[in-house]
């Protein structure tokens, strides 16, 4: 039986920002793990038939993780995420780019300064995630990309492997 479960995406023009609440049917352990792990993030960080691929992946404050989307035709598209703060189970920080194989950050695509809180309710978990971008065409950009239907499909991949680890 599917649940019902928050999701809520709300886009802010003045401010340059993306707000993602999520709600997921799993304690926090297992979704805190998720979201830091790259053997887990491989498994849902991508929206179907895409993949995600980690190359390295250092979860600490100043590490970073180096990983391409990869398409069904063998396309890749890198991308690099650089963590600034790290509280164990509440909460991570960092700035998410574009970038090469080797992590180069590519500055012709929008960059996003990401904070991301993880909530307890009950037996469920809220996930907050708050991007700004530098500017609106940034933003703008983002959401041509096609930000949103891509995050929704990849959270929806998130609870089918949320689902496989609960049992």
């Amino acid at each position: 039986m599917k649940q019902n479960l928050a999701f809520e995406f709300f886009v802010n023009k003045e401010n340059n920002t993306i707000t993602i609440k999520r709600e997921f049917a799993a304690n926090l352990s297992l979704v805190w793990d998720a979201w830091t792990k790259p053997e887990i993030l491989d498994q849902w960080w991508a929206p179907k038939p895409w993949k995600s691929k980690t190359k390295s992946m250092d979860f600490s404050e100043g590490g970073y993780r180096l990983y391409a989307m990869c398409g069904p035709d063998g396309e890749e598209h890198w991308g690099v995420t650089k963590y600034n703060k790290v509280e164990a189970q509440k909460s991570f920080s960092g700035k998410d780019c574009f970038s090469d194989e080797n992590g180069d950050i590519n500055e012709e695509f929008p960059q996003a300064i990401f904070d991301i809180k993880f909530i307890v309710k009950g037996d469920k978990t809220l996930v907050e995630n708050h991007s700004t971008y530098e500017t609106l065409e940034q933003l703008e950009a983002t959401i041509k990309m096609g930000f949103k239907e891509g995050m929704t499909m990849a959270l929806e991949g998130l609870d089918e492997v949320l689902a496989k680890m609960k049992s």
